[in-house]
């Protein structure tokens, strides 16, 4: 059985860095966006898809979520496509493939969901020059930056 272990965020992307981030993102791939509504990553989704983003679901196990084409994985997306932020919803374990693959891309962001953090990821992603979020919900961030207020100095 594999070790897990609890990292809390070394460094994060501050609030007037997240509104920055909302402002100017237009493409989200949601990595572990499933097709389940009951979900929390199809919730964020289809919030984030109402609210004007353009959603690219990667999900290998999907052809098509929320009316979008599914992808296997980031690098499978059509270079054409470019991607501001990726949104992980995988557990930490997983995310340091998912990082690479951003910075491949090379994407802007990488926005690790509420309760994910991977540290060494995440530096490997700024020193790549990627903006990063982590144990934050876009959701709940892009509802407070949209409401225009309830935002701490930083």
């Amino acid at each position: 059985m594999g070790e897990q272990s609890c990292e809390f965020p070394l460094s994060n992307a501050s609030d007037r860095e997240i509104d920055a981030i909302l402002a100017s993102a237009r493409t989200i791939a949601v990595v572990g966006l499933s097709d389940k509504p009951h979900r929390d990553s199809y919730r964020v989704a289809s919030y984030l898809q109402a609210h004007g983003y353009r959603i690219i679901p990667v999900n290998p196990a999907a052809d098509e979520i929320l009316g979008e084409k599914s992808y296997p994985n980031l690098a499978s997306i059509p270079g054409d496509i470019a991607v501001d932020v990726v949104d992980i919803f995988r557990r930490p374990e997983f995310v340091p493939p998912i990082v690479e693959a951003a910075i491949a891309r090379p994407a802007r962001v990488v926005w690790m969901q509420l309760g994910i953090v991977h540290n060494a990821a995440a530096e490997k992603a700024r020193a790549a020059g990627l903006a990063v979020v982590m144990d934050r919900c876009v959701k709940v961030e892009h509802a407070r930056w949209a409401a225009g207020g309830d935002r701490r100095e930083g």
